[in-house]
């Protein structure tokens, strides 16, 4: 059983506006990200309290925190940035979510981040240090400019680590967007997928601004709905379609276009026989 999600913040950062959203769509899962225009991680924990009492009067689980945990310069303070994951730990505790989205680090100054995986691999060690007893799971996105831009060093990394703390998001548009690839489901999904335990469903067409109903790319999600059916994944299936307008920590879609590629990945998901709640 694969569970649907969504990135219901491209529609509003109002969060009952955005369960309001879910609700009419049937989606019973939110990747929880923008909040009153606030990152999640950023919020007093009180507030968290309160919204975690909205979201659960409304049935709605949450399949990941959005959190930009891994966004910063590798010559910006580390020590900062651990606090920042700690807090992001509690967050996740409070909300009841077992996921928490990262990322890798883009490069400091005459750094060419493909040379910096031991570093980075650090980093990533004193996280996941931090996380035994609890039921976390860190979940590293591809995404351009960081160290994990490639399928190559995301199966790097999550090789290294070897850890039930550490898995991998395959977002298969961030590799058409940032890597102009076209084929990802033949030169990046056979690197990644032993590694893979989230879904991100975006798509893109090579040289646009903005993102393309699923189906309609180059992301090739016909082929990773198929891929998921074939190895019986039974994680979530989260969207983010970035319809209206795409960025370096969000995105913006309107609610008839966010309805549209919910519907799409529906058909996807009937035609590939994958079930989807």
């Amino acid at each position: 059983m694969v569970t649907l999600s969504a990135f219901s913040d491209e529609v509003s950062h109002n969060l009952k506006t955005q369960i309001k959203f879910l609700q009419k769509q049937g989606v019973s899962a939110m990747e929880i990200r923008f909040v009153d225009g606030i990152n999640i991680v950023n919020h007093a924990l009180s507030t968290v309290n309160e919204f975690k009492k909205v979201l659960d009067d409304a049935d709605i689980e949450i399949s990941a925190l959005g959190s930009p945990v891994g966004k910063i310069r590798l010559d910006e303070s580390f020590e900062d940035h651990l606090e920042l994951f700690k807090r992001t730990m509690e967050i996740a505790n409070v909300l009841g979510a077992t996921n928490i989205r990262i990322f890798s680090y883009y490069p400091g100054d005459d750094q060419n981040i493909d040379d910096c995986m031991d570093e980075v691999l650090e980093r990533m060690h004193k996280k996941i240090a931090l996380m035994p007893g609890s039921n976390l799971k860190l979940v590293h996105e591809n995404e351009a400019g960081i160290f994990g831009h490639s399928a190559d060093n995301c199966a790097k990394l999550a090789s290294q680590l070897d850890s039930a703390y550490f898995g991998l998001v395959y977002d298969p548009a961030n590799f058409v967007w940032g890597e102009e690839i076209k084929n990802n489901m033949s030169v990046c999904w056979p690197q990644m997928k032993s590694y893979v335990s989230h879904i991100h469903i975006k798509d893109w067409t090579v040289g646009h601004s903005i993102g393309d109903i699923p189906g309609k790319g180059h992301g090739q999600i016909p082929e990773l709905i198929q891929k998921l059916v074939e190895m019986e994944y039974t994680g979530f299936l989260t969207m983010e379609p970035h319809l209206n307008k795409g960025g370096q920590f969000g995105g913006e879609t309107t609610p008839e276009q966010f309805e549209s590629a919910i519907d799409a990945i529906r058909i996807l998901a009937d035609e590939a026989k994958l079930e989807l709640t």
